[in-house]
């Protein structure tokens, strides 16, 4: 009996800990997030500026070309 509570004694002691492998603190928070993000959001600029030097200016809607009037929304604001 004292074998096997010693057992399992050693077993959830090395089960306590950290799963995985150790993380640099400089890779972890706000701060390189942000970083990260702000790359990304450049990279995207940058795309679309040299996208935009393209004379190709394309519809965003091609279903709506034919559409002459501007219909009322579904649900109106402020109106009873």
């Amino acid at each position: 009996m004292t074998r096997l509570l010693v057992i399992l004694m050693a077993g959830l002691l090395i089960s306590c800990g950290v799963a995985g492998a150790p993380v640099p603190p400089e890779t972890i928070g706000v701060e390189p997030t942000v970083k990260r993000q702000q790359e990304l959001h450049k990279a995207m600029n940058s795309q679309q500026q040299d996208g935009a030097d393209s004379d190709d200016v394309e519809d965003p809607y091609p279903a709506l070309a034919g559409q002459d009037e501007d219909l009322p929304s579904l649900r109106p604001v402020g109106t009873r």
